[in-house]
């Protein structure tokens, strides 16, 4: 092959030229398992974590979580293809069980370097870059031994009117921009995915806001980014209410979806949070299912389902029957991301917790591959509730 003259092709190290095929094969095979030219096209995180696996059956180590290669309770040998990240945010509760202050970022993502199983890191923007800059965020990745998974919007409290559906025009297009560069910081951090999740777009009174024009505003507003950005993957999170925006302009994972065909581009998509599933009266394995290729990212978690309560429990540990069909629902629609917990330990230790969450969902994980081959398919198609009831026992009993 003479695609490199022989001056250039005497410049590049073997090993290195090596690595690139390496990683040019693995996006090459994550691409081609699904349809469309952009949602086809994988994630950072997810070639790595397609590396890693072929990494450990072939002999080679590469440590994720503090570089201690260690799996958090996984199985070595089990076929797990998610990379795991976890709430950042939470590495700044129980400070007295870590060594240093954690009032600041850099600390947070040195703790999180603690969590064995753990891949990648989810960063807020601009939350998280008021302090240190994206090559500060990246040199403090590579000291733990991490990679960036996604960026998350967090709009700042200018925004509290609505941030793309705020009333004055300059400052919608002031939230726009600022999404934007959220695509851009991405790119600089090596992920392909923002998460945009607005605390402030909805409403709290009747005849407060015209529905139809907040509706139209975040369609227009979405086509701007998905267009600036087209190899970025553009993710709305669905919340129904909260105590600042009462009523969300998209309050259910049915809205949602609806707003993801009118915006219609290949590149915006959904983030399910099983906390916002669940106060929105939805049963979360039926909206993954609803969502299918459309499913970006997925927020895992827990709750007691209260009204307008968010508890963000940990994965499995108040509704175990459903955290079992949510894996089983990413099986079927064969979900390319990585698994993020939004949990909140307050008083419990933030490390264990997330590695609980680590242990529980391969668990889950590992339980919802048994379901076919015991004959749930069947058990569907008779609507058998007592069937399912029993099956499900089986399985979750057999696992543990």
């Amino acid at each position: 092959c003479n695609i490199l003259g022989g001056s250039t092709a005497s410049m590049v190290d073997a090993d290195v030229m090596k690595e690139c095929m390496k990683f040019a094969s693995a996006a090459g095979a994550l691409a081609v398992t699904k349809q469309g030219a952009v949602p086809s096209i994988p994630s950072r995180g997810e070639v790595d974590a397609l590396l890693r696996k072929t990494a450990t059956s072939s002999g080679d180590t590469i440590p994720r979580g503090g570089a201690a290669n260690d799996e958090g309770g996984r199985d070595p040998g089990d076929d797990f293809p998610y990379m795991f990240g976890s709430r950042l945010n939470s590495m700044k509760d129980r400070p007295e069980l870590w060594s240093k202050r954690v009032d600041n970022v850099r600390e947070w993502v040195k703790r999180q370097g603690r969590i064995k199983g753990l891949g990648c890191v989810d960063f807020n923007y601009p939350q998280h870059f008021h302090d240190w800059d994206v090559a500060d965020a990246k040199a403090a990745l590579d000291e733990v031994g991490l990679v960036a998974g996604a960026v998350c919007l967090r709009y700042p409290s200018k925004f509290a009117r609505g941030a793309m559906n705020h009333p004055e025009e300059t400052l919608r297009k002031e939230a726009v921009e600022m999404t934007k560069r959220a695509g851009e910081v991405a790119k600089e951090l090596g992920c392909d995915e923002v998460v945009i999740w607005s605390a402030y777009d909805g409403y709290d009174y009747s005849f407060q806001v015209d529905y139809t024009e907040k509706w139209q505003q975040l369609v227009s507003a979405f086509q701007d980014c998905c267009d600036a950005h087209p190899d970025i993957k553009w993710s709305l999170e669905f919340k129904p209410t909260d105590e600042n925006t009462r009523f969300f302009t998209v309050p259910s994972t049915g809205a949602a979806l609806l707003l993801v065909k009118e915006i219609n581009r290949p590149n915006m998509g959904l983030t399910l949070d099983v906390g916002h599933m669940l106060m929105a009266g939805e049963n979360p394995g039926q909206s993954i299912a609803m969502v299918g290729d459309k499913l970006f990212g997925i927020q895992l978690n827990d709750g007691y389902t209260r009204l307008a309560a968010e508890d963000g429990m940990m994965f499995g540990s108040v509704h175990p029957t459903m955290a079992l069909e949510i894996m089983y629902q990413l099986q079927e629609n064969n979900f390319h991301g990585h698994l993020y917990f939004d949990t909140f330990p307050q008083r419990t230790d933030p490390i264990k917790e997330a590695e609980y969450n680590i242990q529980s969902a391969t668990r889950f994980w590992r339980a919802a591959k048994m379901l076919n081959e015991n004959g749930v398919k069947e058990i569907m198609k008779n609507h058998d509730a007592v069937g399912a009831l029993n099956l499900v026992n089986e399985i979750l009993k057999a696992e543990h």
